[in-house]
């Protein structure tokens, strides 16, 4: 498997082998390094401060942007059931505790195509979202909180 990484030095290296990240990858370098791997990831830990939540469809959202369709925005998608473990693990909702906190997550970035909805039906109109994935609670962790991974 080939990789693209783009530093935010806007040096792009490419190689063999996804390269392991010791460091954190911010929200406009994981976008753009999502995109030059796509349909593959991009893995790392990645820090973003949450701008905005949502939740839709059994999942809860974290947004780098206050809006999320703008193409500079990281989700953090959150299985609802772990969003509601989270929710236990901070005390408080994730929507008020996480809002204006910086996090950092451990995953894979991804971009992600969304349909534009037409009477409830996908058109041939779509923008892409690049999504992480939360796949265990322990790999998300807030500024202050020692980390979990």
């Amino acid at each position: 498997m080939r990789y693209a990484l783009i530093l935010s030095s806007g040096l792009l290296l490419m190689g063999a082998a996804a390269p392991s990240a010791s460091y954190n990858i911010f929200p406009e370098q994981a976008v753009m390094n999502a995109a030059a791997v796509a349909p593959d990831g991009v893995k790392g830990v990645f820090e973003l401060p949450v701008r905005a939540t949502g939740r839709q469809g059994g999942w809860f959202y974290l947004n780098s942007q206050q809006d999320y369709r703008d193409p500079r925005n990281l989700t953090i998608a959150i299985p609802g059931a772990m969003a509601d473990a989270l929710a236990q693990r901070f005390g408080a909702e994730l929507d008020q505790y996480l809002t204006g906190k910086t996090i950092a997550v451990r995953g894979e970035a991804k971009r992600v195509k969304i349909h534009f909805l037409a009477d409830g039906r996908p058109t041939e109109k779509y923008y892409y979202q690049t999504h992480v994935r939360l796949t265990d609670s322990s790999l998300l962790t807030v500024e202050g909180e020692p980390v979990r991974y």
